[in-house]
């Protein structure tokens, strides 16, 4: 009896170990879990606040952020770069050969008649080009996809009545004035001096300014100003004027075409940068559903539109309405062509007075000036 009763105990004792370790466990799992959750829910939390004051400082403290991360990318890069191609490759792969000429991995390229070619323009500066023959201002313009009068002002000191092979001329990026930045200019007053919209020249993506909250510029640096003229050979023009629409009395149904959401002059077209057009208007007024369609975004965002619209017309498309002082729709709800949605403003990055116009597709955003009727 005294055998059987001591098995009884020892298999209540296993038992209870058994248990234990596995509530031990359980117990644990669920730490784990809930401080995984708190930690992450932290960081995301942090992470919004910190995009926010980037954002709403439009840049005042991105350009030191980016360079801190830049420099910590460089010294990784420089301390365990040489590691990884030694680890990689051996370090007899990577080497000069002085008699043969310059290799990699072990290649010769002189061997392999490599040639060094020309380099295509780039596409966010100024670039220099060596005239050849047959070369005429008209052929540069063609083949750098910009007009020619931007070409003869970024080389106001070249005749090209006796331009000759082997001159190096500069080529401007887009169509537009190189200007460079006297002591109290501004972009507004770059802007005016030169024709064209200051928000044309803040969307440029390479141009750079100070203090990106108020674009203030340095004198002496260089900026692009697309579509500018230069004052001694501007040509007085028509404004366009974009045409208000009376609205379709009950149409809720998309037309598949596309009215124009707002009364002004285009001051920036669609280009490969600015998906839209602007639409500007120093008093305001109202902006209405270029066609009908469902809000899908009514609200403020953090990307530059600032106040803004999204309707989805139910076909393939969508446009998209920013900059907007005054918000009348709201999420949900179904608008007919031509009836008003908010009112133009100066929200988000935005030099002035304006509407910034998309039409997107699943194919992308196109060109709103081929479909405005």
């Amino acid at each position: 009896m005294k055998d059987i009763f001591g098995r009884i105990a020892v298999a209540m004792t296993e038992l209870t170990a058994n248990q234990e370790f596995l509530e031990f466990n359980r117990q644990l799992g669920r730490y784990i879990t809930k401080h995984a959750y708190r930690t992450f829910f932290r960081f995301e939390a942090g992470k919004d606040i910190v995009a926010g004051a980037l954002y709403h400082k439009r840049g005042k403290y991105a350009r030191p952020f980016v360079h801190s991360a830049m420099m910590a990318i460089i010294f990784f890069a420089i301390t365990l770069g040489p590691k990884f191609v030694q680890a990689s490759f051996g370090a007899e792969s990577v080497r000069s050969d002085a008699v043969s000429g310059a290799s990699v991995l072990g290649i010769s390229l002189d061997s392999m008649g490599i040639v060094t070619l020309e380099s295509e323009k780039p596409w966010n500066q100024v670039s220099e080009y060596t005239i050849k023959e047959g070369d005429t201002l008209s052929s540069l313009a063609s083949k750098f996809g910009v007009s020619i009068e931007s070409v003869k002002w970024a080389n106001t000191n070249i005749n090209w009545q006796k331009m000759k092979p082997g001159v190096v001329v500069s080529i401007p990026p887009v169509t537009g004035v190189v200007y460079k930045v006297k002591p109290g200019d501004t972009v507004y007053s770059i802007a005016k001096k030169l024709q064209t919209d200051a928000q044309g020249i803040v969307d440029f993506p390479m141009n750079t300014f100070s203090d990106d909250e108020t674009f203030a510029l340095v004198a002496g640096q260089t900026l692009i100003v697309p579509d500018g003229v230069m004052p001694d050979e501007a040509v007085p023009t028509a404004p366009n004027i974009a045409r208000v629409l009376t609205p379709d009395a009950g149409s809720v149904s998309a037309t598949g075409s596309f009215a124009w959401p707002g009364f002004g002059r285009i001051t920036q077209p669609f280009r490969w940068y600015h998906k839209g057009v602007d639409i500007a208007n120093h008093d305001g007024g109202a902006i209405l559903a270029s066609d009908s369609g469902t809000v899908v975004v009514s609200g403020w965002t953090n990307s530059g539109y600032g106040n803004h619209i999204i309707i989805d017309h139910g076909n393939g498309y969508q446009t998209l309405y920013g900059h907007l002082s005054v918000i009348s729709v709201v999420t949900g709800q179904r608008v007919s062509r031509g009836a008003v949605i908010g009112q133009m403003g100066n929200t988000g990055r935005s030099t002035g007075t304006h509407l910034h116009f998309e039409i997107r597709s699943s194919g992308g955003n196109l060109d709103p000036l081929g479909y405005l009727k």
